[in-house]
């Protein structure tokens, strides 16, 4: 495959410029590669064009500019409206261009798109990330890919800007169904991250004093290590955003069913997200599960009450 990837030959088109978008296309600037970016809300990416990328007014514009195309965008919904909708990348992609969708979406869409851009000569990848916004500001990013093997290789130098762990899955929906394991892995572990730190501020330890002797034995976790230090500071600022948790959540208990799988303890952390969404917290990061948590036990984290005062 004649696909040659470099800043001087290789056009960037991407849509969707929110706290991973922003981030990831700003290091594949930083990496010297022309870029023509998109999003619904003009403003989220000036911050990129001052850094040299050219403003696009709707997705087709980005891939009529492009060589490779990728999305990263909230909902399935909004897949299918960036890519197969009347201003989409599929309307003005020419054959030999490459799609790439890292949006955290529904395998039977990935396959979908994979056959409309084949029937326009269009190669499709999915390949979703993992990582938070810390992994895309970093290039740590995970990177699960479905699609054509020889062509996930060809984009490997776009790839390697973006992540560290980067694992071609299978054919197309491959990447989708490898990152619901993942969500269904983070969705358990977030439960035993607040239940743990609840436990230590009830027994009257020092959560980052605990934190210091759990952290890096058998209980250690990518949740324990990066998150659990911003629920002690009350921090709650979206790395990931809670209503995109609950999205995925959603995705993955509709593909067990689909499968004839019972997974209770993924269903347990959707409805306790689901209360967290519900004071309001939609828009916080993933680590808001602990205040929701902390109310079932009548604990003010926040303001770290003494067992005798809680």
């Amino acid at each position: 495959m004649d696909l040659r990837i470099g800043p001087s030959k290789t056009r960037i088109g991407w849509i969707g410029t929110g706290v991973m978008g922003a981030a990831m296309c700003g290091r594949l600037i930083e990496a010297g590669y022309t870029a023509t970016v998109f999003n619904r809300t003009r403003a989220k990416v000036e911050p990129l064009v001052a850094r040299g990328a050219k403003p696009a007014g709707s997705p087709a514009e980005a891939a009529a500019a492009s060589d490779v195309v990728f999305s990263i965008v909230g909902h399935p919904q909004d897949v299918r409206e960036v890519i197969l909708g009347v201003d989409g990348v599929l309307t003005s992609a020419r054959p030999g261009m490459v799609l790439v969708d890292m949006t955290t979406s529904e395998p039977a869409l990935a396959r979908a798109i994979a056959e409309h851009a084949k029937a326009k000569a269009v190669h499709a990848l999915d390949a979703p990330v993992s990582g938070g916004d810390v992994g895309a500001r970093e290039g740590r990013l995970s990177i699960m890919i479905g699609g054509d093997a020889e062509v996930a290789e060809a984009l490997r130098p776009l790839f390697e800007v973006l992540g560290e762990t980067i694992v071609h899955q299978g054919p197309a929906g491959s990447g989708q169904h490898t990152k619901m394991v993942n969500q269904v892995l983070i969705a358990g572990n977030m439960v035993g991250v607040c239940e743990a730190l609840l436990y230590a501020c009830k027994a009257g330890l020092d959560p980052e004093t605990v934190l210091r002797s759990v952290s890096s034995g058998a209980a250690g976790s990518w949740s324990l290590g990066k998150l659990a230090p911003r629920m002690i500071a009350g921090d709650f600022e979206p790395g990931f955003f809670v209503e995109h948790f609950l999205k995925d959540m959603g995705i993955a208990l509709a593909e067990s069913r689909r499968m004839g799988l019972a997974l209770p303890g993924l269903a347990l952390a959707e409805q306790l997200y689901r209360a967290v969404a519900a004071q309001g917290l939609g828009r916080k990061g993933t680590q808001a599960l602990i205040l929701a948590l902390a109310d079932l036990s009548r604990v003010d984290w926040n303001n770290r009450l003494s067992p005798e005062g809680a």
